[in-house]
């Protein structure tokens, strides 16, 4: 473990025990109320986050092994996130809790386990026109979508 891998690994732990609070602390009424921007419930934007960014491993594991990347476009990943969307229209709390525990933690060790080489590995990501790091895509792919999507949950609940 490198020290860059711990500390975005630390990263990664803050921003999914944040998820799982405000997930706990949702009411049912809160859970239903349906983001602006997504079009989604809270509900169902938690498992998004949870199922669907978290998930980016696998891309990030292609990297790594020096894999071809496949030649997403904004459209189909949009396609991909709606098609998620409408199968887990009525996802309850537990479900949610339970895929942000297990697929948080798996990411979490997956990350720390990564060395400062492996970080540093590019692929060819055509979403982002050219060669992304394994470091970048996460973050990317974390902090700026799904910290968009999360910041979007609690902006319901204020609205």
């Amino acid at each position: 473990m490198s020290e860059r891998s711990h500390d975005l690994a630390q990263r990664l732990n803050v921003f999914n025990n944040d998820v799982i609070r405000f997930v706990e602390n949702c009411s049912q009424m809160d859970w239903e109320k349906v983001l602006s921007w997504e079009e989604w419930s809270v509900g169902v934007t938690a498992r998004h986050i949870g199922a669907g960014h978290y998930d980016i491993m696998q891309l990030a594991k292609m990297i790594i092994n020096s894999d071809k990347l496949p030649e997403l476009t904004e459209n189909q990943l949009n396609e991909m996130a709606n098609q998620h969307a409408r199968e887990h229209s009525d996802c309850t709390k537990d479900e949610v809790l339970a895929v942000l525990h297990k697929d948080g933690a798996a990411f979490v060790d997956f990350v720390t386990g990564l060395s400062d080489d492996e970080l540093d590995r590019t692929g060819y990501l055509a979403i982002v026109g050219g060669d992304i790091t394994t470091q970048k895509l996460i973050e990317i792919v974390v902090f700026e979508s799904a910290g968009e999507h999360f910041a979007n949950m609690k902006k319901a609940l204020t609205a």
